[in-house]
């Protein structure tokens, strides 16, 4: 799987991408946050002070106080890819953030997205 590159990128860059998307399914960037929050144990103060330092993906999810056990949960397609077959640790991680940001757009209710119940 190609998107090594990706992992230099920074967070920042991609999160007003992820808030436009929720958006534009009339979605909130409150959801947003709370989706990431709950996958990598970030405060809100912690996870803006991420974004305002333009931290990269990489550094991003190794600094993630605690990732959710719960993101095994998270299975099916995303970018061609089962996210569930991702072998690539990093590169998994970050499918899983954006299989979470595609279930919210598509209006899946926040319990199901957070593997609530």
């Amino acid at each position: 799987m190609a998107g090594h590159r990706i992992y230099k990128t920074s967070f920042a860059s991609v999160y007003p991408h992820y808030i436009a998307k929720a958006e534009k399914k009339g979605r909130t960037k409150a959801e947003v946050d709370e989706i990431l929050r709950w996958l990598t144990g970030h405060s809100q103060a912690s996870l803006e002070a991420e974004i305002a330092a333009k931290t990269n993906f990489e550094d991003f999810f190794a600094r993630a106080p605690r990732l959710n056990p719960n993101r095994t949960l998270i299975t099916g397609m995303i970018c061609g890819y089962r996210v569930e077959e991702i072998e690539e640790p990093l590169m998994r991680e970050l499918r899983y953030m954006d299989k979470l940001i595609d279930e919210l757009a598509k209006g899946r209710k926040m319990e199901k997205i957070l593997r609530a119940g």
